[in-house]
């Protein structure tokens, strides 16, 4: 096999990487001793040569048993087996995997050949695609590269590295989406007719779980994976609420990007620019935007020639429901997403209502404690800057109407959170038992509260005993 070495640039890179790991430079010296070569493979070796941080380093061993790596090993410390069939051991204290080259069998349960001699093109084959089907040799930077990945990786294409071991895992459909919004890359002719035919219907939710919160969490232009399942006429099997958008139109003067569809395509990514304080959050965010306008489709309606959707907000809570109960089984994720698609509009409505104190400390405690009024107008924000009429990219300014509403949240003290109740049921067993009838006399304080501006917690208890004794 023809070898080059990667650039120097690239080199010294991936020089300061393995020193930054404690022993690595060590044990790969000692295994080339042993006669083995060493080779880092898959993602880690795809950011490498996209110029983006490597995270995690998979280390694949040629030309060595089993035995001798975990022997070579165990000289630096305790070693266990991630998994002693499929050949992948782990460095007590080194966030590594160390394995040897493998073939699988098709199938749930693959039967797995280890054999350090097959061969760096037969260990490759059974990478997924080209641009993971690329390794560099440790010791002398030799770029492996039996798949010709690295040209589709500069060429931005998705090739299957064996067509007929693709199609052996459903999984890999979903792959493909996500890596077309993560590198923002376009599979070939026949990766995308082996997508097209696939069946996908042994995956199980928790598995196309992941991959839909990759394309979500790791994109710039998560939409791009979301286009390509229409585009091979998937959409409407994977996400119909979605894909129904697609022929629900908007007034133009509102939204000049045309369908709910092109609008929602380019409010996820310009979700996905906008930063949130966790990863659960951002996570919320997305899936808020991804389902906003779902309940225009069956709301849409032509009023003296204008197009409107009354209550589409309300309207769109079990079409996101049902949408996100075939990708996930996180009920706090879709009770979220619930929230902040019944809500989107709220924003808006505050400030054009010029809402007062109270009414965000009501919405606070409504969108309590899955959603804060934060996220409420990070939505709000990827909502207006979905209309571009002029491209698929999102606008990138920003509202006066969403910095108000921000600075409204805060002065009330609930940008972040609720405001919590300041009588508890602690405060009230002198004067009567623990039961539904306290239950509904907090509930009536913490409304006093918010609507009077109540801080004081003796004022608030006189005011809430009088007003029981007068009932």
């Amino acid at each position: 096999m023809k070898s080059t070495k990667i650039a120097s640039s690239v080199q010294s890179v991936l020089q300061k990487l393995i020193a930054d790991y404690r022993l690595v430079p060590q044990i790969v010296a000692n295994i080339s001793t042993f006669g083995g070569r060493t080779l880092l493979v898959g993602g880690a070796v795809r950011d490498l040569l996209r110029g983006v941080p490597v995270k995690d380093l998979d280390i694949e061993v040629h030309g060595i048993s089993l035995e001798q790596l975990e022997q070579i090993l165990r000289a630096y410390g305790p070693v266990s087996y991630v998994g002693k069939s499929f050949g992948v051991l782990r460095l007590h204290g080194l966030d590594i995997d160390w394995s040897l080259p493998r073939a699988d069998t098709s199938g749930r349960k693959p039967q797995v050949d280890v054999d350090p001699y097959m061969g760096m093109s037969k260990a490759f084959a059974r990478r997924d695609l080209t641009i993971n089907a690329i390794g560099v040799d440790l010791v002398t930077y030799d770029l492996i590269d039996p798949f010709h990945g690295y040209e589709d990786l500069k060429a931005g294409v998705l090739r299957a590295t064996d067509p007929e071991f693709f199609k052996e895992d459903p999984l890999r459909f979903f792959r493909v989406m996500q890596f077309i919004g993560r590198f923002e890359m376009q599979p070939d002719g026949q990766l995308n007719e082996i997508c097209r035919a696939m069946d996908f219907s042994t995956v199980s939710v928790e598995r196309i779980d992941d991959e839909f919160e990759k394309l979500m969490l790791k994109s710039k232009r998560p939409s791009l994976g979301i286009r390509w399942l229409d585009a091979i006429v998937r959409l409407k099997e994977i996400l119909p609420e979605l894909h129904a958008t697609k022929y629900t139109k908007q007034n133009p003067d509102w939204h000049p990007e045309g369908s709910v569809f092109e609008h929602t395509m380019q409010t996820i990514d310009a979700a996905a620019c906008i930063e949130t304080n966790t990863h659960d959050e951002k996570l919320n965010l997305m899936y808020g935007a991804l389902c906003h306008d779902l309940g225009k489709v069956s709301t849409s309606i032509i009023k003296d020639g204008v197009i409107k959707s009354p209550g589409h907000d309300v309207e769109g809570e079990q079409p996101t429901k049902s949408l996100l109960k075939r990708i996930t089984r996180k009920k706090a994720l879709i009770d979220a997403a619930v929230k902040l698609v019944r809500y989107h509009l709220m924003p808006i409505q505050f400030i054009t209502n010029n809402a007062g104190s109270a009414a965000y400390k009501r919405l606070a405690n409504k969108l309590y404690p899955e959603v804060t009024l934060e996220l409420l107008a990070k939505l709000s924000l990827a909502d207006r800057r979905g209309r571009n009429g002029t491209s698929h990219e999102p606008l990138t300014y920003t509202p006066p109407e969403i910095t108000e509403f921000v600075e409204k949240a805060k002065r009330a003290k609930v940008l972040a959170a609720k405001e919590e109740p300041i009588l508890q049921g602690k405060d009230l067993m002198p004067y009567i038992q623990p039961g539904p009838p306290m239950g509904e006399l907090l509930k009536r304080a913490y409304e006093i509260q918010i609507e009077q501006g109540i801080a004081d917690k003796n004022e608030l208890l006189k005011r809430i005993l009088d007003t029981s004794q007068q009932q």
